[in-house]
């Protein structure tokens, strides 16, 4: 398994050919940063969106939390890091597409399914639970389509819920659903299914997922 030691190689390699040999987009990105696309993905290691999406520096802004999920518009008082970062991309840096992507084995969606976490503490599951109560309703739906069943197919559904729930989500924001209208900015379900390797696509209109 990799440690940080193994990582202090990478980034002397790093140094060695992603860095001088691409002096000159450095150089560029150094004045400042202005990427096309947001994505909002899960913080699990087996889906980093650069390496799914073979992006360089500068191309895409990427918010990972678990789960890949957005919270509903709300000016409680609060730490809203996802909500300051989805300010960030709509507002100053002014994206065109925000993408959001789900994928398969998530653990984050597992538990919202299985509810193993409900009643733990704060630093022993509680932090998640709170968390992935967002997909209450999400969980209901698939529930509601598969009863007590809870094989692979089911927690696809759910992995699946979760990035409409994240899309209705961004819509209650006031800066997302004003530019969408415009057709200033344009908002992508996803989904990587880590078994095969394949990124699919959702169709609003119908609800489905199918390969890009």
């Amino acid at each position: 398994m990799t440690d940080f030691s193994d990582m202090l190689q990478g980034y002397h390699r790093f140094r060695a050919t992603g860095w001088n040999q691409q002096r000159a987009r450095w150089d560029e990105l150094n004045e400042g940063q202005s990427p096309r696309v947001m994505v909002i993905a899960c913080s699990d290691s087996r889906v980093d969106p650069a390496q799914i999406f073979d992006t360089g520096p500068g191309q895409i802004f990427v918010v990972r939390n678990v789960a890949a999920l957005v919270p509903p518009f709300e000016t409680a008082p609060g730490h809203h890091g996802v909500s300051a970062a989805l300010e960030f991309a709509v507002q100053v840096l002014k994206v065109g597409e925000i993408v959001v992507m789900g994928h398969g084995k998530c653990g984050g969606c597992k538990a919202a399914l299985s509810q193993d976490l409900k009643d733990a503490p704060p630093g022993e599951g509680g932090f998640i639970h709170n968390w992935i109560e967002l997909l209450d309703d999400a969980r209901d739906v698939v529930v509601g389509r598969y009863g007590e069943q809870r094989d692979r197919t089911v927690e696809r559904a759910m992995e699946q819920e979760a990035v409409k729930v994240s899309l209705a989500n961004l819509r209650t924001f006031p800066c997302v659903r004003s530019k969408e209208r415009k057709g200033e900015l344009k908002l992508i379900g996803s989904f990587f299914a880590i078994t095969d390797g394949v990124l699919n696509i959702l169709d609003e209109e119908s609800g489905a997922f199918s390969p890009a």
